[in-house]
């Protein structure tokens, strides 16, 4: 996994550099969203690593599937990862891409995972705190996991906090164990 996400990293960059310079991020982050959601389809994740198929048929396969949602700039962009055998990075890029452009907004995705669902006046007042501690915007997502039992897990890029029940419980078998 790191390994793909080195590789994708100088594409994502090179993306990012000419969103910033056409003043296009948000335009930039749709047509590689576009591209990737065409390039996971099974039937389409087959063509792009078919051998019989040169780089460049495949890259215009799926510029052809994107159609009017992809740019001269975007097409030209899956054009060279083609060439250079890199459309299945796509979702690394994407990734790559959209940490990027957070940075840029000065805004953080942050995952919160609890047991339950959470109210919108805990949704708000999580974003709130959070926005204050991380000096950003936050863009909260949340998922339910039942098996946590109580509490929540905070995940906002490399920082996790894990308040959850399960975590405590696994923290403290820990230290009994010492």
């Amino acid at each position: 996994m790191a390994e793909l996400t080195t590789l994708a990293r100088p594409y994502a960059k090179a993306a990012f550099a000419e969103a910033v310079e056409q003043n296009a991020l948000v335009q930039w982050s749709d047509m590689l969203s576009t591209a990737t959601q065409f390039a996971a389809d099974d039937s389409v994740a087959k063509i792009l690593v078919h051998p019989s198929l040169t780089a460049k048929q495949q890259a215009t396969a799926l510029t052809d599937l994107c159609g009017d949602k992809l740019n001269q700039a975007g097409k030209n962009f899956l054009m060279i990862l083609g060439e250079n055998k890199r459309l299945t990075l796509l979702p690394e890029i994407v990734e790559a891409f959209e940490e990027l452009k957070a940075a840029q907004e000065h805004a953080i995705d942050v995952t919160v995972t609890s047991a339950f669902e959470l109210t919108d006046a805990q949704q708000e007042t999580l974003s709130l705190a959070l926005k204050n501690k991380l000096q950003c915007d936050v863009r909260l997502t949340g998922e339910v996991d039942l098996s946590l039992v109580g509490g929540a897990i905070i995940r906002a890029g490399d920082l996790v906090i894990d308040g959850s029940v399960r975590g405590k419980l696994a923290k403290l078998a820990e230290a009994m164990d010492t």
